[in-house]
């Protein structure tokens, strides 16, 4: 009777520690999500148009925030003109002369012109406002890929910043659209901002 009543006590402190270890593990799952959703990745919804069709309105995307300096093409997540989240392609960087437009209709970086028929809008084009400009060490020049539904950089530029957004402004660089799963996509640079020089 005495190896029974022990035996019972055993069952019930191993329920106890197994408990214990659950909680313990519960706790420290959600720790490290927080963690990795404050400073690794976030997950942003498309409130809007304009970045229709590669982003299409409550599609949800996975951001890398470690993703280092914006480049060329990159789909960035940064703090808007408005300090909202907001999200935009990257057309220039520092040192980056964008011109809108030639004789094509296409917009040049460096001289070399665009060819962004892969990512515009269908039926779209690059701009209906014309701009010469040259951006500045630090900072980006950003379009929306549904050009004439995006209020991009084009409507800031009689704005104290010009249209220009701090590269200390990005969040992180779009890496996948996750939702809905049937447009599930991976993203990549343009190839078009490989001639860029």
């Amino acid at each position: 009777m005495a190896v029974t009543k022990k035996a019972e006590g055993v069952g019930k402190e191993k329920k106890k520690g197994g408990f214990r270890e659950t909680l313990l593990l519960l706790v420290l799952g959600i720790g490290l999500a927080l963690l990795l959703q404050a400073f690794v990745v976030g997950s942003f919804y498309i409130p809007s148009v304009s970045m229709e069709n590669t982003l299409l309105v409550n599609d949800r995307v996975f951001v890398n925030k470690l993703a280092g300096k914006p480049e060329r093409g990159d789909i960035v997540v940064f703090k808007g003109w408005n300090g909202e989240d907001t999200i935009k392609r990257v057309i220039g960087v520092g040192g980056d002369k964008v011109v809108c437009c030639d004789s094509k209709k296409r917009i040049s970086v460096n001289g070399t012109p665009l060819d962004e028929t892969s990512y515009l809008y269908p039926g779209d084009y690059a701009s209906d406002d014309k701009f010469n400009i040259t951006v500045p060490a630090g900072k980006l020049w950003l379009m929306g890929d549904h050009r004439s539904a995006s209020a991009d950089s084009r409507a800031h530029m009689d704005e104290p910043g010009k249209g220009f957004i701090s590269e200390e402004a990005v969040v992180g660089k779009a890496v996948v659209r996750y939702w809905p799963l049937s447009r599930g996509y991976l993203f990549s640079r343009p190839d078009i901002f490989d001639k860029v020089k």
